[in-house]
């Protein structure tokens, strides 16, 4: 009997090893290829176009997958225009295309359920109050949710209260954190945000302010990345140890994470020994370059994900434009089994995206 998705999110979501794994990721995935194959005449060309036997589907690793870029170029949808609840668009710079990704309810809401499963493993499951390393001016319009306003609401529910730590000008608001962190003093604070944004808007402004908040009790995650921006990149260690210089944060509570509008929900976590991990809601493949075979384990290549989340779109089989090498399978010091790999940058001539990036572009 095949699973549910609802099922599938009953699981714990680093406790599968790899055999079991694999079979639940088979079921689920040769699942939604015919439902979308069936649903979404557009990705039934494709597929078709790719020989694809929809009566005698292989194994998910060998599943075609879609490129990412796809979803900017075409409508792909396997629900009734009726039935979209929200559409989430990626976070391309001005005057680029941006990919467009349709929701019902049951998939933005198996997003939301794996969302929290995930980051409940690392933050525990009561809600803390939260400090959003960002500006409430991203937030404002909830139809286009863009990657980085999206990924704050998507985050935001992990908070009981919730306190911005920058202006609409971008500026450090130090009046509202002190007053925040004075009103929840020794509890835990969650504190989210975008990779380059914090280091640019929080963490320079807080050397520059001379103000220090207590955030030794924090708890960081933050994603989207540098990109483009490799002037100011700094490597994952200094990224750590620099914050708990301006603001006491352990190092070991600084995550990471790599995750796509075109797969939300589906993140992965990075684990105190800096290595990113699959959870059994989805997976990581490598492929090589030059002719698209599966990589062994250490060698870089471009980076697959597959997703046992999306219903509503074809997203569930995405080859994306990083690249990245998987450094081992349910092996990791930290415990957690599954894959765990690490992304080693954008293929070249990709297009800047990235939540940071987007934003950095204006200015």
């Amino acid at each position: 009997m095949i699973m549910n998705i609802n099922e599938i999110l009953e699981i714990a979501p680093y406790s599968l090893d790899r055999g079991q794994k694999h079979q639940l990721l088979n079921e689920r995935l040769r699942e939604l290829t015919r439902k979308h194959y069936n649903q979404c005449e557009a990705y039934r060309r494709m597929m078709d176009a790719r020989g694809l036997d929809i009566s005698n589907l292989p194994d998910y690793e060998l599943l075609p997958y879609l490129p990412v870029r796809l979803f900017k170029e075409f409508e792909l949808r396997s629900c009734e225009k009726s039935e979209v609840v929200k559409t989430m668009t990626s976070s391309g710079t001005t005057g680029q295309q941006v990919s467009r990704i349709f929701l019902d309810r049951e998939t933005s809401s198996a997003q939301q359920k794996c969302l929290t499963k995930i980051v409940s493993h690392f933050l525990g499951t009561k809600r803390v109050p939260m400090l959003i390393l960002d500006s409430t001016a991203v937030v404002k319009n909830r139809n286009m949710f863009s990657a980085r306003g999206a990924g704050i609401l998507g985050f935001s529910m992990f908070g009981n209260k919730r306190q911005y730590a920058l202006n609409e000008d971008m500026e450090l608001d130090v009046e509202g954190m002190k007053e925040f962190l004075e009103a929840n003093k020794g509890e835990t604070i969650f504190m989210f945000g975008f990779t380059f944004m914090i280091w640019q808007h929080f963490y320079k402004k807080l050397l520059e302010s001379g103000y220090k908040p207590d955030l030794s009790k924090g708890i960081l995650i933050h994603g989207g990345g540098w990109k483009k921006l490799v002037t100011e990149k700094v490597s994952p260690e200094e990224y750590k140890n620099s914050l708990n210089e301006v603001c006491g944060i352990l190092p070991d509570n600084v995550h990471d994470y790599y995750g796509m509008v075109e797969q939300t929900g589906c993140i992965y976590m990075e684990c105190k020994y800096g290595h990113l991990h699959t959870s059994i809601f989805s997976d990581v493949l490598i492929r090589r370059p030059f002719d698209f075979s599966l990589a062994e384990i250490g060698e870089k290549g471009l980076i697959e994900v597959v997703s046992t989340l999306p219903e509503s779109y074809p997203g569930h089989v995405l080859l994306t434009e990083d690249e990245g090498m998987i450094l081992g399978e349910d092996d990791c010091p930290c415990g957690l089994k599954g894959k765990y790999f690490k992304i080693e940058g954008r293929i070249k001539n990709a297009e800047i995206r990235g939540c940071s990036d987007t934003y950095a572009a204006k200015f």
